[in-house]
């Protein structure tokens, strides 16, 4: 006979258990890519693309206004979501991993899913990759001044493709490396699913920015871009299916192909917002993150799954954006810029995080926040510390994620534009250093520009305060000075940066020289 006592402490037991389980939640992360500010109509009622699938989600989720990509294009946002570390403190000084390029993350560098998998949790990327591998070929991938300079080098597409995301902390890829770039095929793990055995032929009329520069480069057969998307939402949604059936937690990063170029809304998006197809396809990664929010709901696993949804940058300027602004659309919102620059459109992103039970639905935080600081939080989260030197740039937000009275985790923010240059922001008070001209090739070893803007009062960045306020240009550029001399973001130790960080000067390389 079973004694009371014993089913008191089954019980007990149990309840620890259950605890211990909400302590690991499930964690998705939805990255779209080239999605402004003001592409979600619920924050913008009187911009004009319908996203209803978003505008839901905005209504159950925190949203924080102030959040903040680390550069503002592809390549280095995926580094500091991923790694916690500001993406300029490797040797990339600019620009994005060109194609057969070797990865921007290092062998022995911690990252969010290897973390998670030290957490017992099955970790998977789907969709774009983009942070570089070491592709077999008749020469090695390396880091070369000409931007896309290995396109025409001879690679072997048959042999596994090394130090992708399952050597970075996954346990499972697939997805596109870049959807412009080439090889035009998917790569399962380490694998290309469908050889790229056909030569890549431009069509202009088969999308907007499609990849001209890549004519002739390989292409898998019947490769068809407008069907990117929507594989890659199917089996996002088939592995949340897949994994609410099992005992341990997952972290999946749905790492979207959209809106980027080349614009190719699927059948059943294309003229749908009746604007342009680059609105179109707004409107289609609407419907793929609500698909995969869908499915956590659906798999009845909502209470126990922490859903991010945000963006690598700000809304492209080169796929429509004349057309979106002529019809009364702004993807930047009231802020001034667009990707690529280093203005607030072009950094400045949206973030929403629902997790039902745990985060006010319909709360909102405008406390500076970076995309590095996810990994961190996750790392509270899971009541875990992080190593000194791992995540040298992530600050955790769990207070106020959860609504807790605490003061700002951060008091400052760093962005970089495509081109190099820098912005730091602290408090109101906004400095940035600009190449001379624009033009980068001509601006090398240039001293830059400095302009001081006060976004409280100017959140356009509209005027230029700098010789106004000399104490405050002096006050923020030394303590942007001293962020980057410390390689490290967190109290601690110093830590250290792969290469020289130059801020008053356009730098020389692409590739800085490692020290």
């Amino acid at each position: 006979m079973i004694s009371k006592s014993f089913i008191i402490l089954c019980s007990l037991l149990f309840g620890l258990a259950v605890s211990a389980q909400a302590e690991r939640p499930n964690v998705v992360i939805i990255l779209a890519d080239d999605f402004g500010v003001g592409d979600i109509q619920a924050h913008y009622p009187d911009n004009k693309i319908a996203t209803p699938y978003l505008d839901k989600f905005s209504s159950e989720s925190k949203r924080f206004t102030n959040a903040h990509a680390n550069t503002a294009c592809c390549t280095p946002s995926r580094y500091g979501l991923l790694t916690g570390r500001y993406a300029w403190r490797t040797r990339l000084q600019e620009w994005v991993i060109a194609c057969y390029e070797p990865p921007l993350i290092a062998k022995d560098r911690l990252t969010l899913p290897g973390f998670l998998q030290e957490s017992g949790y099955d970790t998977a990327c789907i969709g774009k990759w983009h942070l570089g591998w070491n592709w077999a070929g008749d020469q090695p991938s390396q880091m070369v001044e000409k931007r896309n300079g290995l396109m025409k080098l001879n690679w072997d597409f048959t042999k596994p493709i090394e130090d992708g995301p399952i050597t970075r902390g996954f346990d499972y890829y697939f997805g596109t490396h870049v959807p412009n770039f080439a090889p035009f095929t998917y790569i399962e793990n380490d694998r290309v699913t469908i050889q790229p055995s056909e030569k890549y032929e431009y069509d202009p009329n088969e999308g907007t920015v499609m990849p001209q520069g890549f004519a002739g480069s390989p292409i898998a057969p019947e490769w068809k871009f407008d069907e990117i998307l929507p594989e890659i939402t199917r089996r996002a949604v088939d592995y949340v299916h897949e994994k609410s059936k099992e005992n341990d937690p997952f972290f999946l990063f749905f790492s979207m192909t959209s809106p980027h170029e080349p614009v190719v809304p699927s059948a059943q998006f294309k003229g749908k917002s009746g604007i342009a197809p680059i609105a179109d396809f707004v409107m289609e990664t609407d419907w793929s993150a609500g698909q995969v929010i869908k499915a956590v709901d659906d798999a009845g696993i909502a209470d126990e799954t922490l859903v991010i949804f945000t963006a690598d940058n700000g809304h492209s300027h080169y796929t429509g954006l004349e057309e979106l602004l002529d019809a009364g659309h702004k993807p930047s919102g009231e802020f001034r810029g667009h990707k690529s620059n280093v203005w607030e459109g072009g950094h400045r992103v949206p973030y929403l995080a629902r997790w039902p039970g745990k985060v006010d639905a319909g709360s909102q935080s405008d406390q500076i926040l970076s995309l590095n600081d996810t990994f961190a939080t996750v790392a509270e989260l899971l009541g875990e510390s992080l190593p000194q030197n791992a995540a040298e740039d992530s600050l955790s937000f769990l207070p106020q994620l959860l609504g807790e009275s605490e003061p700002p985790m951060r008091d400052h923010v760093i962005s970089q534009s495509t081109h190099g240059e820098f912005a730091y922001q602290e408090g109101l008070w906004k400095i940035v250093f600009l190449n001379a001209t624009g033009n980068l090739n001509n601006d090398r070893g240039k001293p830059r520009r400095v302009e001081l803007y006060n976004l409280d009062r100017d959140v356009a960045e509209t005027t230029d305060v700098a010789s106004q306020y000399p104490e405050i240009v002096e006050h923020l550029t030394q303590r942007l000075t001293w962020v980057i001399a410390r390689g490290t973001s967190r109290t601690g130790p110093a830590q250290s940066n792969d290469t020289e960080i130059v801020i008053d000067r356009t730098q020389t390389l692409r590739w800085g020289p490692a020290l």
